[in-house]
């Protein structure tokens, strides 16, 4: 049981992070070297214990600590980075002190459970051992799926954390050697820590608005805008529905009116495009407003993007509802076809072919390694004969910018890269056109846009790829 806890804290530890820093091969090695660092630490303090005469009480202690830090871990993240902890540096403090502690609490129990488990069938000790392994595997094969495919996504990160200090509480119930032996925690101690999880995990509100196994999601109404955030990045924005429709309002964001700028100024009257990443059905609805002929096939990973767009961005909410339909469906007919599958595997299985195609795809605040590939870019070249449209997140000259530049021109012989402002964590969007044909200039870039520099770079591979931003 301890074993299934621990693992699902480590998988909730990932899920819990990516609003605050992001999604990438960096975190996830912070995270899980973190949690085994401490099971490793645990482990050791937990085998000198179990030589002790008390080492019984002091395992319940250490359980009953366990309990209440794992139900505490999004609200200690959460005030790490209030306090200012930013960057690779704050993301490595973070980790450290809010997960390391009940890592390796929740381990110290196991070597007392294995000294017990071989007591308990002398002569057979090798045996004895090996099932308490054996049970301990199993134990976190269980808690990996079951954080994966039905605590995070059906109830969310701050009640999966509550959850697993609620079940190590339980715990203490196991750890008795006589029914009516002590545990030598007073009872009213264990019913406070009860009420403590329990607040912690439901009454201390949740970490995102919206939340599934794969998004984190707000959405913000200010005057005269609704904006939609996944792991706090600002991914669309919308003004209300005039109250005249025919009327087509300004596109909120910078990157979005230079990708439409470019699209409108390339494409034909009647386009088929691609969009890897639905996000807000931004550029979707633009495109199928302006151009009555056009189709576009939208691949969204995630259902429950699609869900908060109907609920919260009116314009593509409408544009949806219109003509717009989730392939495989019985209603599997309109000019907006939605698809919620890895946009890397649609790529490899789709027999479709296109004008052009938007890459816009994110996870956090970067673009997934296996999206900006050159066999992602050499496969939607296969596909698509005219232009393709990239928008990345990076430092001016970035090593992401660089890489995904380096594919491209390598494969067409027209490359335009421009760069939006810089945020306050020296970021900006980064917008890239490739064409197997020239690229007409447009009239006028989106306020503090202006072309990119971008320096010669590795170009990423499925096998040495985009590792995440530091």
């Amino acid at each position: 049981m301890l074993a299934a806890v621990g693992l699902t804290y480590e998988i909730a530890a990932g899920r819990v992070l990516a609003p605050f820093f992001g999604t990438s091969l960096v975190t996830w090695t912070t995270v899980i070297a973190t949690v085994l660092a401490g099971f490793s630490l645990g482990s050791a303090l937990g085998g000198l214990l179990a030589e002790r005469a008390d080492a019984l009480a002091h395992v319940r202690t250490a359980l009953l600590a366990t309990a209440v830090l794992m139900a505490l871990s999004p609200t200690v993240l959460g005030l790490l980075y209030d306090w200012g902890a930013r960057g690779t540096g704050g993301m490595l403090l973070s980790v450290v002190l809010t997960f390391f502690p009940a890592s390796v609490l929740i381990t110290l129990p196991s070597p007392l459970l294995a000294r017990l488990a071989i007591e308990a069938r002398p002569g057979r000790e090798g045996s004895s051992l090996g099932l308490v392994l054996a049970a301990g595997s199993l134990g976190a094969i269980f808690g990996a799926v079951l954080a994966g495919f039905v605590a995070l996504p059906l109830i969310g990160s701050t009640a999966t954390f509550a959850g697993c200090g609620a079940v190590t509480l339980l715990c203490l119930l196991a750890l008795r050697r006589r029914p009516a032996e002590s545990s030598g925690i007073h009872p009213v101690v264990v019913v406070a820590a009860a009420a403590f999880i329990g607040v912690a995990g439901y009454a201390g509100g949740a970490a995102c608005q919206y939340e599934s196994g794969l998004s984190c999601i707000h959405v913000e109404r200010v005057p005269g805008e609704v904006r939609l955030f996944s792991d706090r990045t600002l991914q669309a924005a919308e003004p209300p529905l005039a109250r005249d429709e025919s009327d087509t309002p300004p596109l909120a964001l910078g990157y979005t009116s230079w990708l439409w700028a470019r699209m409108d100024r390339d494409l034909g009257p009647a386009p088929s495009v691609l969009f890897i990443g639905g996000g807000g059905y931004t550029l979707p609805t633009r495109l199928l407003e302006q151009r009555p002929g056009a189709e576009a096939v939208a691949v969204e990973i995630d259902p429950l993007v699609t869900r908060v767009v109907q609920r919260h961005l009116p314009r593509a909410a409408a544009m949806i509802e219109r003509t717009g339909y989730v392939a495989g469906t019985q209603e599997d007919e309109g000019r907006l076809a939605i698809i919620h599958a890895d946009g890397r595997l649609y790529l490899n299985e789709t027999d479709r072919r296109f004008d052009a195609a938007v890459m816009d795809a994110f996870s956090s605040g970067s673009v997934p390694a296996h999206l900006v590939t050159e066999e992602t870019f050499a496969r939607l070249k296969s596909i698509v004969g005219g232009p393709v449209y990239v928008n990345l997140i990076d430092r001016p000259d970035g090593r992401l910018a660089g890489g995904v530049h380096a594919i491209l021109t390598g494969l067409y012989p027209h490359v335009e890269a421009v760069q939006g402002p810089v945020n306050s964590r020296g970021r900006a969007n980064i917008l890239l056109a490739a064409s197997p044909a020239p690229l007409a200039p447009l009239s006028d870039l989106p306020e503090d846009y202006a072309p990119a520099d971008i320096s010669p770079a590795r170009a990423f591979t499925d096998d040495r790829g985009w590792v995440g931003h530091r």
